[in-house]
């Protein structure tokens, strides 16, 4: 029969390749493999049908050729019924096979229609999807009724889901790792160096230090420093002796040295002491007046602005400041996969049980969860509105892509076993008619 499938679709596709888009019917599969039986037995089914309706039909004629006005009555109406039934197996046949091919190859008009039609059909299917179900209304309706935040929070917050939620995290790591090329990453750096150190960095330094002094926020700093600096005094008494010993007269006894030594450490300790307890001490206040004045020399004077400066350009251009950056990335990369090639490691779980805090507190609070609905529906209503035609183009151009033959073959694999019970109802359903026809036209008649 003409609507046989032929041998050899789902396997190797002899001759030149199908164009770049077939693959969007998916490759063959187990699946299409039995799809390509179950069609074959319902073809044979239906073509058994009209098979059967023929030999009845051949039957009855004998018959009424051998009896001729003696043939028996009931044969007629069984040859008008097996009559229809091969016309109407016929014609469902034609009508069926018309679809996807030429019956019997010839080409007659209106048939191969898939084949002929693929484009229309894609551009059809594309003002379908478009009237249908991108408007920015319908759009925005179906974002809201999704609830995406509240179903992905909740799936993603379920322990049983954890394993994956990390193996998906970490493989979206590892892929953006993968695609930063050491070479582009390197450049990036530089560059990031060079546009840094482009602006003048002593004004807004001493504008920063300026409002720090006028908010009080450098005390602190100024007590830590006092207060290592009465924690190394307290340890210093081995450095003192030995400065006192190296540095000191050769002749001075060696008791004279310890006195000397004993009483320089206890000054030491008592000033940074005093230091560090009294707020108002005059060190105290002549480090304060240093930064204030510091602050206006990087603001005011061009004399420290170019010293600054020159120093800011010195350390941002040298060699090892680029290169250690470029290492930095480099074993941090090395580190970051390694740890996310390992399941059990503190960065994968440490990284899963963030994502799973985030999903826990997204399913347990409503009003985030329909703010987030808002920032969806806004999304959904803007990719509607703005990009309805770029995501309708990609439709229209991959049936366009795809191979007519391979297109055609690949529909009626996926709904021929349908369609054969078509052609089965044409040959049921015609005998009845047929008998209908040919029990009224007696009734009507005799």
């Amino acid at each position: 029969m003409a609507s046989t499938v032929i041998p050899g679709v789902a396997g190797q596709h002899e001759g030149p390749p199908a164009k770049a888009s077939s693959p969007g019917f998916g490759a063959n599969s187990a699946g299409d493999e039995g799809r390509r039986r179950d069609l074959r037995k319902m073809k044979a089914v239906a073509t058994g049908f009209l098979v059967f309706a023929a030999i009845v039909y051949l039957f009855t004629r004998y018959l009424e050729h051998r009896d001729g006005a003696d043939v028996a009555a009931w044969v007629g109406y069984v040859r008008a019924a097996s009559e229809a039934g091969m016309v109407g197996a016929l014609a469902d046949w034609f009508a069926v096979t018309a679809l996807f091919r030429h019956p019997l190859g010839i080409p007659i008009p209106h048939t191969a229609l898939i084949r002929k039609k693929k484009d229309d059909i894609g551009e059809q299917l594309g003002g379908f999807i478009e009237e249908n179900f991108m408007t920015p209304d319908v759009v925005v309706y179906r974002a809201e009724q999704l609830d995406l935040p509240r179903r992905l929070a909740t799936w993603v917050a379920d322990p049983d889901n954890a394993p994956r939620v990390s193996g998906e995290a970490a493989r979206a790591i590892t892929l953006a790792a993968e695609m930063l090329r050491d070479e582009d990453v390197e450049q990036l750096i530089q560059a990031a160096l060079k546009w840094a150190a482009e602006p003048q960095w002593a004004p807004p330094t001493g504008r920063i230090l300026e409002q720090l002094i006028a908010e009080d926020r450098l005390e602190p700093v100024f007590q830590l420093l006092c207060d290592r600096a009465h924690e190394w005094a307290l340890s210093s008494q081995d450095l003192v002796d030995r400065v006192v010993d190296r540095d000191g007269p050769q002749w001075t006894p060696k008791f004279v040295n310890n006195l000397v030594g004993d009483r320089i450490y206890r000054e030491l300790v008592d000033f940074t002491y005093k230091v560090r307890i009294d707020p108002d001490h005059e060190l105290r206040r002549a480090m304060h007046e240093f930064v204030e004045k510091f602050a206006d020399d990087l603001q005011n004077d061009p004399e420290m602005i170019a010293k600054f400066e020159a120093l800011k350009l010195e350390l941002v251009g040298r060699d090892e400041v680029t290169g250690a950056a470029s290492t930095a990335w480099q074993t941090g990369k090395a580190v970051i996969e390694e740890m996310l090639s390992d399941p059990n490691s503190t960065l994968r779980n440490t990284l899963s049980d963030s994502i799973i805090q985030l999903a826990e507190r997204i399913r347990d609070d409503r009003p985030l969860q329909e703010k987030m609905n808002g920032w969806v529906a806004r999304v959904a209503r803007h990719v509607a509105a703005n990009y309805s035609q770029e995501i309708i183009s990609v439709i229209t151009e991959t049936v366009r892509g795809w191979d007519a033959d391979d297109t055609s073959r690949k529909i009626e694999l996926q709904v021929g076993r349908d369609l054969q019970f078509i052609r089965i109802n044409g040959t049921v359903v015609g005998a009845l008619a047929g008998l209908v026809i040919y029990s009224t036209s007696v009734l009507i008649f005799s």
